[in-house]
């Protein structure tokens, strides 16, 4: 129970990870806010089922939930959905932040209405609840009332190292890592943890990736694409006992766990002075036989 009576805003919560995630926070003895939209694999439709879905199952196994189906990409239904929390529960501890959908296609195929949808769902996605939760920690705060919350926030490891076919989510996974490290870094001061995962699971947004190239377990094994072998770290990086890891980012798979290692300063080359375009190519490839070369893109 270490997150006993915290309360939890999960976005993207009906199916997938999301709904391993409400789940776990709710074996741990949070009080839950499942957001989703209901849509498809692609953004499209919309039903109010999986939300209300999940907020049965947590409510059934003796929790507490509320299901909230506000489009977390607007910045009304960003300040709906944390008022939402506040109006339920009284207060907004953790914010899970894990919305999203593909439309995957190679860039010279991609279109703008494509770029848009996906960019808009993750990154917007992020933003939007992250700066409403941001406002309410920050009059806690500003009001003398201690603050120990936390956001987790979901990037992607196309967005770490690339993804072919994936552009358009790429980049957004790759600006909610940047995101993180900004938030981290204004957002402490009131009390606020954050922090990102980058989670590899078989959900609808990947099972067709992991049906053509992993086999299913064998009855009894251990499932290691199995969303909810993620959750564990999103509780806990959810719970009090966290308090001391912000601005990071967790790689998670099966029982993997791997703290990313990003963009740090490398080898230097300083002339003191401007540079000739003429002289660069020798000092470049010394630079670069001082680093090790690039992790490959996903897909290559």
């Amino acid at each position: 129970m270490i997150c006993k009576d915290r309360v939890v805003i999960v976005t993207g919560a009906g199916r997938g990870l999301g709904r391993a995630h409400a789940l776990e926070f709710a074996r741990q003895g949070a009080r839950v806010v499942v957001n989703d939209l209901g849509v498809g694999p692609s953004g499209e439709g919309g039903s109010d089922g999986p939300a209300q879905a999940v907020a049965a199952e947590i409510r059934a196994l003796g929790g507490e939930a509320v299901a909230d189906r506000s489009d977390i990409a607007t910045g009304e239904g960003a300040r709906r959905l944390v008022a939402t929390a506040l109006e339920r529960f009284g207060r907004l501890d953790v914010l899970v932040n894990n919305a999203g959908f593909l439309r995957d296609r190679m860039l010279v195929n991609l279109t703008e209405e494509e770029w848009d949808a996906v960019t808009r769902v993750h990154l917007k996605g992020h933003f939007l609840p992250l700066k409403h939760a941001g406002l309410y920690w920050r009059a806690e705060s500003k009001a003398g009332r201690p603050v120990d919350a936390r956001v987790i926030n979901t990037s992607s490891g196309a967005g770490l190292l690339g993804s072919v076919g994936q552009g358009n989510y790429a980049a957004a996974k790759a600006g909610i890592v940047g995101l993180t490290l900004v938030a981290a870094a204004e957002l402490g001061r009131y009390g606020v943890t954050v922090n990102a995962i980058a989670p590899a699971a078989r959900t609808r947004m990947t099972e067709r990736v992991f049906a053509a190239t992993m086999a299913a377990p064998e009855d009894g094994a251990f499932d290691a694409m199995a969303p909810e072998n993620v959750s564990p770290l999103v509780a806990w990086l959810g719970s009090a006992g966290s308090k001391d890891v912000t601005g990071r980012i967790f790689e998670v798979e099966g029982g993997r766990i791997c703290v990313m290692d990003g963009f740090r300063h490398g080898p230097v080359a300083d002339k003191g002075a401007r540079w000739d375009a003429a002289e660069l190519g020798p000092e470049i490839a010394a630079l670069l036989t001082k680093t090790p070369p690039p992790e490959p893109a996903y897909g290559t």
